[in-house]
């Protein structure tokens, strides 16, 4: 993905990062979406695992080197940045991870791809978030007395140190609460599902988004759907993390077989 000349822009470089040199040409681009919270750090480890992929990892505002910009609250304005800076290399393949929070951001960004008549991704893998169709206006970290510092003790993968900080929950707290607010907002309901494969990856012991809410996203294609069940929670851990690499490698490394090389995201 890059600007004329081969160079990406300014705004590309806030967006798209890439923590490895780009995978030989012809690769398929692994666009990767972070959980609410979270931030691309999160797939910084996830080019050498998987070198044939072209592995970019998509920053939103408001968090690590993006602090200081306004965060996204709706998820129309947050897809349309996406689209305003991938659209102009929108030219080979590509497919979309997305865990929780990323998973949403990916389903809505190919829909909208396709709205407009733009090349979408050739695949979605999604994680720790169930189907869409369950949404019913209720969330978890909604209306309680705890507040969301409670809803964020309970779901884990806080790392202690920053729990324990209060400096450091204070500034993770309204990064959070934006990303969620972006989700409860969100109320899209297609008419017509994706035409792409769907594989999703289900944690056993999430009481959020486990296997029967993740085997909804059934309903979000007409295409092929498939799902790993994994022995973690909402957060995966390391050795689940890797079966998910694994897997999108696999996956990927298939569908390179099938798609022609003029569509999809450029590097």
């Amino acid at each position: 993905m890059s600007g004329a000349g081969g160079t990406p822009t300014e705004r590309e470089r806030r967006l798209l990062k890439r923590f490895a040199a780009p995978a030989p040409t012809g690769s398929t681009t692994l666009l990767c979406f972070h959980y609410a919270g979270g931030s691309a750090g999160l797939f910084r480890h996830w080019p050498a695992l998987l070198p044939s992929v072209d592995v970019i990892g998509v920053q939103l505002p408001g968090r690590a080197d993006r602090f200081l910009e306004e965060r996204h609250v709706r998820m129309e304005p947050l897809v349309e940045e996406l689209i305003t800076v991938l659209g102009p290399s929108l030219g080979r393949p590509f497919a979309c991870y997305g865990s929780s929070m990323g998973a949403r951001v990916a389903w809505a960004l190919a829909h909208a791809l396709r709205e407009r008549g733009l090349p979408g991704p050739r695949a979605l893998f999604v994680a720790a978030s169930g189907g869409p169709a369950l949404d019913d206006g209720s969330w978890l970290w909604e209306d309680r007395d705890d507040g969301l510092e409670g809803y964020v003790r309970e779901m884990g993968g806080t790392p202690p140190s920053v729990l324990a900080e209060a400096g450091l929950l204070a500034a993770l707290l309204p990064v959070l609460e934006a990303d969620l607010t972006v989700l409860s907002t969100h109320d899209f309901h297609p008419d017509v599902p994706l035409d792409i494969p769907i594989h999703a990856f289900a944690a056993e012991q999430d009481d959020e988004a486990g296997p029967d809410r993740m085997r909804a996203w059934r309903d979000e294609t007409t295409a092929a759907f498939s799902m790993d069940v994994l022995p973690c929670g909402h957060f995966f851990d390391s050795a689940s993390e890797a079966r998910v690499i694994d897997s999108v490698g696999r996956m990927l490394g298939e569908l390179q077989v099938q798609v022609p090389t003029n569509e999809g995201v450029a590097k």
